[in-house]
C-alpha cells in the first residue's frame, strides 16, 4: 500500500542516515583505541587518562554496533526481532555499553576535574594523590553500574512482551497494564536514577573546574605571570564545557526517548536517534583534537595520506 511504502521508504532514510553517523563513529572511536593500544605495546603501561580513553572507545564502539544492527533490524526487518529473543538480547548489550559510555565519560570529567583543579581542601587535596590508584576501581564501578542497568531494561523489555502476549491471548487488559505500570515505574526510577548521577557528576566536574580556571586566572594577573597550569586548565575547559553541552542534549534525548517509546511516536525516535548515533562520534574527535598524543598520530595519518 502507499502507506506502507512511505513507512519503508521513510525508515531506509533514517537507516541511512544513522548507519553513515554509526560507521564514522565506529571509525573515529577505533583510532582512539589502535593508538592507545599501539602506545601500550611500546611502553608496557599506560596512564590513568589512557585507561578512561581506551575503555570509553570500546564502549563506544560496542554501542554503535549493536544500536545499529537493532535499529537497522527494527525499521527494516522487525519480525526478525522476535526470534530466539533477539530484541531483549540487542536492548540489553545497547543499553550496557550505552550507560557504559556515559559513566566513562562522566569518569573522564572527574579525572580531569581533580588533576588540573586547584583548591586548598584536604579533602581535595587527598583525592588529587589517590585519583591514579582509584581509577581502575572508578571503571569497575561503571561496568558494574552498566551490567545492572542492562539486566534491568533486559528484564522490562521481557515484561513488555509478556503482558502483550497475556493480554492478546487471555484478553485482561486491566490487569496487565497495572502490573506493566507498576514494573515500568520501578525500571524507570532505577534507569533514570543511574542516568542522572553521571550527568550531575559532569555537572560538577565542569563548575569546579571552572571556579579553578577564574581562581587560577584571577592569581596570575594580580602575580602578572604565566605558567603551564593556566593552559592545561583552559584546554581541559574547552572539553569538558563541549562534553557538557553534548551530555545535556544527550541525556535529554534519552529521556525523550523513554517517553516517545511509551507514547509510541515512531518518527519522533527515529530523529532522536539521529542524534544519539552522533554522540559517541563527535565526543571522541573533541577528544582527540584536545589531547596532543591522538592529535599528533591524527595529523600524522592524514599527512601521509595527503602525500599519497
Amino acid at each position: 500500500s502507499p502507506h506502507q511504502s512511505n513507512v519503508t521508504s521513510s525508515g531506509a532514510i533514517i537507516v541511512a542516515i544513522i548507519s553513515l553517523e554509526a560507521f564514522a563513529g565506529m571509525w573515529i572511536n577505533a583510532f582512539i583505541v589502535c593508538v592507545l593500544c599501539i602506545g601500550w605495546v611500546r611502553k608496557k603501561t599506560l596512564n590513568s587518562n589512557e585507561k578512561i580513553l581506551l575503555l570509553l572507545g570500546c564502549s563506544r564502539i560496542s554501542y554503535l554496533c549493536f544500536a545499529w544492527v537493532y535499529n537497522f533490524l527494527y525499521l527494516l526487518y522487525p519480525n526478525y526481532l522476535e526470534v530466539l529473543n533477539i530484541h531483549q538480547l540487542l536492548t540489553l548489550f545497547e543499553t550496557l555499553f550505552n550507560y557504559s559510555n556515559l559513566c566513562v565519560s562522566a569518569c573522564l570529567c572527574v579525572f580531569y576535574c581533580i588533576k588540573i583543579a586547584n583548591f586548598r581542601n584536604s579533602f581535595f587535596n587527598y583525592l588529587k594523590v589517590k585519583i591514579d590508584r582509584m581509577v581502575p576501581w572508578l571503571l569497575l564501578l561503571s561496568g558494574v553500574s552498566a551490567f545492572a542497568m542492562g539486566i534491568v531494561t533486559y528484564d522490562l523489555t521481557e515484561t513488555m512482551q509478556s503482558n502483550n502476549i497475556t493480554v492478546t491471548c487471555l484478553g485482561n487488559p486491566w490487569d496487565a497494564s497495572k502490573r506493566m505500570e507498576k514494573h515500568f515505574i520501578i525500571s524507570f526510577f532505577l534507569v533514570g536514577s543511574g542516568y542522572i548521577s553521571s550527568f550531575l557528576a559532569v555537572i560538577f566536574s565542569a563548575v569546579l573546574l571552572l571556579f579553578s580556571l577564574w581562581r587560577h586566572k584571577c592569581k596570575m594577573q594580580t602575580n602578572s605571570m604565566k605558567d603551564l597550569s593556566m593552559d592545561a586548565h583552559i584546554r581541559a575547559m574547552k572539553s569538558i564545557l563541549s562534553f557538557l553541552v553534548m551530555y545535556s542534549i544527550n541525556f535529554i534525548c534519552s529521556v525523550l526517548k523513554i517517553i516517545y517509546v511509551m507514547m509510541n511516536e515512531s518518527i519522533i525516535i527515529d530523529l532522536i536517534y539521529v542524534y544519539l548515533y552522533a554522540f559517541p562520534g563527535v565526543h571522541s574527535l573533541i577528544l582527540i583534537f584536545s589531547n596532543p598524543k591522538l592529535e599528533k598520530a591524527l595529523l600524522k595519518i592524514l599527512s601521509c595520506v595527503k602525500c599519497e
